[in-house]
C-alpha cells in the first residue's frame, strides 16, 4: 500500500515538474526576446517600429524599421490560408465521423498524420515546382510567387491540425443528439449541419484558431513561396514578406548587437506575443467546449 502511494507522488510530481519545466521554457523564451530587443528601443522610436510600414535597416541615407507591411503580409497570408482551409478540413472531419466507413477511416487518418510529418522545405519545393507556375499561368503573372501561392501551402500545412480536432469536437457531441434529430424525422445531412456543427462549433473554431497559430509561424514554407519583397502588399497576387521570413532571411547577416540585431529580436517578440494570444484563446474555448460537452 505505501509503495503503491509511492509511485503514486512519483509519476504525479514527475508530470508536475515537466509541466512547470515547460512553463519555465516558455518565460526563458518571452525574457529572452524581451531583454535582447530593449536596446534596440533606445533608438528605434516604439511608434515607429509598430505603426510605419516602411523597412530598410541598411539604407545609408536614414535606416528605417517599421514592421507594418510584415505584419500585414503575414495576416494575408494565415487568413487566405484559413478560408481555404476552413471549409476543406470542417467537411473533411464531418465527413470522417458521420459518413465515411471504417475502411475509409483506416485509410484518411494515416494519410493526414503523414500530411502533419511533411517537413516544411518539401511543402516550399512544391509551391515553387507545381503552385507558383500553375497560379502565374491561370492570372497570367510573370511568376507565382506571391501570397496566393502561401496561403495555398499555408493552408495544406494546417489541414491536419483543423482535421484532427475537429473530428475530436464532433465525436465529443453526444449521441443522444443525434439520436433525437433522427427520431423526429431529419435525415444524416440535416442531423450535421443543424445539429452535430453547431454543437461542436466552439471546439472547431478553437481549431481553427490552433491551425491560423501554425499558420502565423511558418517560416521556410512563406520564405520560398511567397517573393520576400520588403513592401506593403497591395493584392494577394504581389509579393508579400512575412515576419518570420523577414527573422530568416537577415538574422544570420546581421553584425551582432546592432540596431539591426536588436530590431530582428523586437519582430521575434510581437511574433510570440501575436501567436501566444492565438494560442491561448484557442485553449480557453476548447477548455469551454469540454465543459459543455461534459
Amino acid at each position: 500500500m505505501k509503495m503503491n502511494k509511492f509511485k503514486e507522488k512519483a509519476i504525479h510530481s514527475l508530470f508536475f515538474f515537466n509541466g512547470l519545466l515547460v512553463v519555465l521554457i516558455l518565460l526563458g523564451i518571452f525574457a529572452l526576446l524581451v531583454f535582447t530587443a530593449l536596446p534596440g528601443f533606445k533608438e528605434i522610436k516604439v511608434t515607429e517600429f509598430l505603426f510605419k510600414s516602411h523597412w530598410n535597416p541598411t539604407s545609408y541615407v536614414k535606416s528605417s524599421y517599421g514592421i507594418v507591411s510584415m505584419l500585414v503580409s503575414t495576416l494575408m497570408v494565415t487568413f487566405g490560408a484559413l478560408l481555404i482551409a476552413i471549409p476543406l478540413s470542417i467537411g473533411t472531419a464531418a465527413y470522417l465521423t458521420d459518413l465515411a466507413g471504417p475502411r475509409v477511416r483506416e485509410i484518411a487518418k494515416p494519410i493526414i498524420e503523414i500530411l502533419a510529418g511533411i517537413p516544411s522545405v518539401v511543402i516550399g519545393f512544391l509551391g515553387i515546382l507545381l503552385v507558383g507556375p500553375f497560379i502565374a499561368r491561370f492570372f497570367g503573372l510573370h511568376n507565382g510567387l506571391n501570397a496566393v501561392n502561401g496561403s495555398i501551402l499555408l493552408a495544406i500545412m494546417a489541414l491536419p491540425t483543423i482535421i484532427s480536432l475537429s473530428e475530436d469536437a464532433l465525436k465529443s457531441v453526444p449521441k443522444s443528439y443525434t439520436q433525437a434529430s433522427l427520431a423526429l424525422g431529419a435525415t444524416k445531412w440535416q442531423t450535421l449541419v443543424k445539429i452535430k456543427i453547431p454543437a461542436a462549433c466552439s471546439g472547431i473554431l478553437a481549431a481553427c484558431m490552433l491551425g491560423m497559430g501554425r499558420a502565423i509561424g511558418e517560416t521556410m514554407t512563406v520564405l520560398m513561396a511567397t517573393g520576400c519583397a520588403p513592401a506593403m502588399p497591395k493584392s494577394f497576387l504581389g509579393s508579400v514578406r512575412t515576419m518570420t521570413s523577414t527573422i530568416a532571411i537577415e538574422l544570420g547577416e546581421v553584425p551582432y548587437n546592432t540596431t539591426h540585431y536588436y530590431a530582428l529580436f523586437g519582430v521575434g517578440l510581437v511574433l510570440f506575443v501575436i501567436t501566444f494570444i492565438v494560442n491561448m484563446i484557442s485553449d480557453i474555448i476548447l477548455h469551454r467546449h469540454e465543459r459543455k460537452t461534459r
